[in-house]
């Protein structure tokens, strides 16, 4: 048994008696416990002070209180219970008294018997039994009840100024703090510097983890063809304007002429508001500009300014009937591309292995020159042959987009990257990684009656248009083809087809399946909701072969029978058909977008609302409170029509909180265990599979989630939720660890990446056009916006003074920092009552003594800190508060691009109306903090950490 002097009170474990000296309000406990931490490590100074003395604390293992084989030490409390209790440091950890000054502590505060408990002791755990315990008769002798209690006090200084916390480090000259050597205020000055730099440091410090490389035995992969330079991609272009040795705005004028045409081409309102500005009185004559209206300006960017590759209007004729594709030359395309100035420092030339282990025995893949295709490529082609080979990854997004909400108008654009580029450049819009391909023309093919015929007619009609502009790349992808990067360096590169990104029907659509079938593999439509182990890293492929000669023979009389046979549709040159190392069938990566979000998870919704209900789901949704990084449903989510990707990404974080404990729909029984284990195991493979980057470890995680939800779905066939699962999207997430283990993880082929594109590339151009024959209007204004923005990059190099083409406009992703605070704080003055009683911070006063001795006395471990503060009180009794404070959700060190965003932390107390009524809810957001290191474990290492963060948010130290 444990016994406390103090209150004479007993406890059956050390932690309870602890727990009751650090949380009491009796004055007696508190100098017990005051006592106890002074004599701890100072025995010798207060020997003489303390004088002869019961212990403090009785310690008694046995129920009668009596032990014979334990000693109570010198400090007034038993040695087995100092072993038992965790955190307290050892006699070599004890600092020597004999060299501890109490001139030489900056906080240094005499023991005071009338210190306020609150203000020293804050409560770090709740324990009713202690805090409303009321005193002894001997207690309320010597202590008057009014003192007890924490009161709000101003510091008033010698000039009857009320104090308030400094904006910089504690100076010796302010009021009512303790003087200190000067030697000493400079370290310890030094040593707060020194502190709150650290902790701001780990903050803003990425987790480094260290890589091993294997690069390609062949140093000829990416090595230039020869040793003669070109021009690099500034000089060419500064060629091809006339006038640009003296003024580096050529074609414009001068500077303001330059800034209107930009303004007017990327930020204005329209032609025919810019011909109202312009027919102003004077107006042009008075700022000088070279163009009277929008035909002239559209003039100068016409003739004067080099871009890329313009769009050419091809006849294409299926079944009869024509149609217009309008189109960029792919070569020319890729050149651009591959030479674009912005990219140089940033090519990606040859394949990579990377690993996590020095053995190399555990792989990494992000980018895609770290999967197993390019490598092999390079391979095969050098097999042939060819020597100095750069590999040209080609990417092409196809997807359809409504131009219009009532008109029904689409268009089908088609989109091209190349692999070379980086995956954090490629997939922003903003740097201009991917370009216009064409656009495919739309028809609903109405003067064909019969279902199937259309059906055929689309197919033909989709790889008709895309073998014509892929056939040109077929012999350079064979033998080779002279391009220049963007610092004049020629090598001889090699554009191969590699990735066809798209939804569930375009990957049908290209690999010329049923949208019944796999794309990828042959498995039986009535197997696809079964886990497959082989189609995890062997499925079962179509004979690629095969299918080419069947494909060679359209003529024979059982081509249609032949074709269905091998599982795909009879459809007449595929425009894979030709292409070198080209297998569509492994050609069409996972798409997050649908196949997740709008697929999978969109059934599982559906799912739980037939198993729950839909009015307990969206009760549950509306009782969340808000949070950081949650999105709030005040109607809940069984309401909502046309969920996009993002909705459902906010779906998929509070969904698996929302159905534990919750019963099934109209029974009061609770829900079977392996309907959350099924939604888990889904919800953990798709954010598993979202990862920037994957090693063998994570994708085995990612498959063996993805194996939970396979081994559990059986509960909702058993509910009578569903009869099978054989769903496309669900089972091509078995595919998801060959293909990224193949192209890189599955950020180098989202299709969320070119939804975006369909803005500025497609709906944008539209907006500018009159609305009849848009095809034509709208590939002229693209034209001219990319010209405006190529010559944006040129004017800026050359105000820079030609630079080197190694440190020209940075295209890296601009790492915004960790924290973002407001200039002013939200409350410039709020005392500690008010932080206690409106703010629930009852810690704080504590936590803060806490954190400012720590920087002061970094060597100092938590408990000998403890015992230096219980006697300090802080010389203020306000400090600033904020509200929020703003942070970045993204990875230094690897881009997560569906995450690059700012979230905000909210903290802030209720607020009242003049009736003191409620007007709105306080909120306090829970944040997990990692500061870097782990000296401290448990409640307290968290406490610690976030006292660290509190404080560096402030932008301020006390």
């Amino acid at each position: 048994m444990f016994s406390c002097n103090g209150c004479n009170r007993t406890f059956n474990s050390d932690s309870n008696l602890w727990k009751h000296l650090r949380t009491t309000t009796k004055p007696r406990c508190k100098q017990v416990y005051r006592d106890f931490l002074r004599n701890r490590f100072y025995p010798a100074s207060n020997a003489q002070a303390a004088g002869p003395s019961e212990p403090a604390i009785n310690f008694d293992s046995s129920s009668d209180g009596s032990s014979d084989s334990e000693q109570t030490s010198q400090y007034g409390i038993s040695q087995p219970a100092l072993a038992y209790s965790p955190g307290l440091p050892s006699q070599d950890d004890i600092p020597d008294p004999d060299n501890i000054q109490v001139d030489d502590d900056p906080l240094h505060v005499e023991f005071q018997e009338d210190i306020d408990s609150e203000e020293i002791l804050p409560e770090l755990f709740s324990d009713d039994s202690d805090s409303d315990s009321e005193f002894d008769e001997d207690s309320s002798a010597d202590f008057d009840d009014s003192d007890s209690e924490t009161e709000e006090t101003n510091i008033i200084d010698d000039n009857n100024q009320v104090w308030e916390p400094p904006l910089e480090p504690l100076d010796p000259s302010v009021p009512n703090l303790p003087q200190a050597q000067p030697q000493a205020d400079a370290l310890a000055s030094e040593h707060l510097t020194a502190g709150r730099q650290n902790v701001e440091n780990q903050l803003r410090q990425p987790i480094t983890v260290k890589t091993y490389t294997d690069h390609y035995p062949d140093s000829g992969a990416g090595a230039p063809d020869s040793d003669i330079l070109e021009p690099n991609a500034f000089a060419d272009y500064s060629a091809q304007i006339t006038n640009s040795d003296t003024n580096p705005y050529a074609p414009f004028e001068n500077k303001l002429n330059w800034d209107i045409a930009r303004w007017a081409k990327l930020r204005g309102p329209g032609s025919t508001a810019l011909n109202e500005l312009l027919k102003i009185q004077d107006l042009q004559e008075n700022l000088g500009l070279q163009f009277k209206n929008s035909r002239e300006l559209n003039q100068i960017i016409d003739t004067n300014l080099p871009g890329r590759p313009q769009f050419h209007c091809k006849q294409v004729v299926i079944g009869k009937e024509s149609f217009e594709l309008y189109y960029r030359p792919i070569l020319d395309c890729i050149r651009t591309l591959f030479g674009d100035a912005n990219f140089v420092e940033h090519l990606l030339l040859a394949p990579e292995r990377h690993y996590v282990d020095e053995d190399m025995t555990v792989r990494l893949y992000h980018d895609m020159h770290t999967g197993k295709w390019w490598w092999s490529t390079q391979k095969e082609i050098e097999k042939n042959g060819n020597k100095n080979v750069t590999v040209i990854p080609i990417i092409i997004s196809t997807d359809k987009t409504q131009l219009t909400h009532f008109k029904g108008k689409v268009c089908y654009p088609v989109y091209l990257t190349i692999g070379n580029i980086p995956k954090e450049i490629r997939c922003k819009p903003s740097k201009q990684g991917q370009i216009l391909l064409a656009y495919l023309p739309t028809t609903k093919m109405e003067h064909t009656d019969n279902k199937a015929s259309r059906t055929r007619m689309h197919s033909n009609l989709f790889h008709t248009c895309l073998r014509f502009l892929l056939q040109p790349i077929i012999d350079p992808g064979k033998n080779g083809i002279l391009m220049r990067s963007g610092d004049g360096v020629v090598r001889r590169c090699h554009p191969i087809f590699a990735i066809h990104v798209g939804d569930y029907p375009e990957q049908c659509l290209a690999c010329c399946v049923k949208k019944s079938r796999c794309p990828s593999c042959r498995v039986k439509k009535d197997k696809l909701g079964d886990w497959i182990a082989e189609c995890v890293s062997n499925p079962s492929l179509y004979d690629l072969g095969q299918i080419l000669k069947v494909m060679d023979d359209p003529d024979h009389p059982k081509w249609p029978k032949r074709c269905e046979a091998l599982g795909i549709k009879p459809v007449y040159e595929p425009y894979w058909k030709d292409l070198p190392y080209c297998d569509p069938f492994l050609s069409t990566p996972p798409d997050i977008l649908h196949q997740l979000f709008q697929g999978v998870l969109k059934h599982v919704i559906g799912w739980l609302r037939t198993a729950y209900g839909d009015a307990e789901i969206d009760a549950r949704c509306r009782r969340l409170p808000p949070n950081c990084h949650i999105h709030f449903f005040p109607k809940g989510i069984t309401m909502l029509t046309n969920v996009t990707g993002r909705e459902h990404a906010d779906i998929a974080r509070i969904i698996l909180g929302i159905i534990i404990d919750l019963p099934l729909k109209n029974k009061s029984t609770r829900a079977p265990p392996e309907i959350v284990r099924a939604v888990r195991g889904l919800l953990d493979f798709m954010y598993l599979a979202q990862y920037p980057v994957h090693s063998d470890e994570t994708l085995k995680h990612m498959m063996n989630a993805l194996q939970q939800f396979h081994e559990n779905k059986h509960i909702f066939i058993d509910l009578g939720i569903r009869f099978d699962f054989d769903i496309n999207k669900l089972h091509y997430a078995l595919h998801y660890r060959l293909l990224i283990e193949r192209f890189g993880t599955t950020d180098n082929y989202n299709t969320e990446h070119t939804e975006q594109l369909h803005i500025p590339l497609a709906k944008d151009a539209f907006e500018a056009t009159n609305g009849r024959n848009e095809l034509p209007q709208m590939t002229l204004w693209i034209e001219r916006k990319e010209k405006i923005l190529d010559h944006e990059k040129y004017i800026s190099w050359r105000i820079k003074g030609k630079p080197s083409l190694v440190s020209i406009i940075p295209v890296k992703i601009a790492i915004p920092p960790a924290l973002q605070m407001t200039k002013f704080p939200s409350k410039k003055r709020v005392s500690f009552q008010s932080l206690i009683k409106s703010y629930n911070a009852s810690e704080f006063v504590h936590a803060l003594t806490h954190y400012i001795y720590q920087c002061r006395n970094p060597d100092l471990n938590y408990v000998q800190i403890e015992a230096e503060i219980a006697g300090i009180t802080l010389p203020f009794s306000a400090v600033a508060v904020y509200h929020k404070a703003k942070f970045w959700l993204g990875d230094k060190q690897v881009h997560r691009l569906q995450s690059d965003e700012i979230d905000v932390i909210h903290a802030y107390p209720a607020r009242l109306d003049s009736n003191q009524k409620v007007i709105a809810a306080a909120r306090y957001d829970t944040v997990l903090i990692n500061n870097g290191q782990s000296e401290y474990v448990g409640v307290q290492g968290y406490r610690i950490a976030q006292v660290k963060v509190i404080f560096s948010l402030s932008k301020k130290v006390v």
